[in-house]
């Protein structure tokens, strides 16, 4: 990902956190409906998972991947 990219993420996050996350992560995933419900409870803790989750959650590790037991 460029940094260009990275920088309009992290800018769209700090504007509205929801987007930002929706943008990187989707719109059904769980750190989606996690940032929506910190921006209800507060704008702050909204920005701060926001930028967590932009910036430091991969979504390609844990997609695709299947495990097996044996």
């Amino acid at each position: 990902m460029s940094g260009c990219a990275l920088f309009c993420e992290v800018i769209i996050a700090i504007l509205l956190p929801p987007l930002g996350v929706c943008l990187r992560q989707g719109c059904c995933s769980v750190e989606f409906f996690i940032c929506i419900v910190l921006t209800i409870l507060g704008y702050v803790p909204g920005i701060i998972y926001a930028l967590y989750a932009i910036l430091c959650v991969d979504r390609d590790m844990y997609r695709g991947e299947y495990y097996t037991l044996a």
